[in-house]
């Protein structure tokens, strides 16, 4: 489900119900030039999948209302969106074994260091120019 325009700016979704923590991923992910969508639980990530939209990669915060990070994510993988990096995000201990069970790429604790995220976008912009 990833994109394949090349040299496009990567899309994001950062999935997160504190507004505290999504403000400061979308600063960051602004900073490093990608284009970023929010979501506030699981459910409304999985509706714009459902919708058709497309991301290159994806950033779940574990405990959430109405649906997990988890949970969304077991879902989205199961819908068929294997390109799309998804990345758990989350200082619950238990977050790493949570969302690597559920399909996720990668678990990062909080908070995300901007470097953190600068060398996840760049493995992402690869893949995008390699498959473009």
């Amino acid at each position: 489900m990833a994109s394949k325009n090349q040299g496009s700016a990567p899309r994001a979704l950062v999935v997160e119900d504190i507004k505290v923590d999504y403000v400061v991923l979308l600063r960051m992910l602004h900073k490093l030039n990608c284009e970023a969508t929010v979501a506030h639980n699981g459910k409304e990530a999985i509706d714009l999948f459902l919708e058709g939209k497309t991301f290159d990669i994806v950033f779940f915060d574990k405990d959430m209302p109405v649906m997990t990070g988890p949970e969304a994510v077991t879902k989205i993988r199961a819908m068929g969106a294997t390109e799309v990096k998804i990345v758990g995000i989350s200082a619950d201990f238990g977050g790493m074994e949570a969302f690597i069970g559920a399909g996720a790429d990668v678990f990062v604790p909080k908070p995300m260091k901007l470097e953190t995220l600068d060398y996840m976008l760049q493995e992402v912009i690869g893949k995008k120019n390699l498959s473009g």
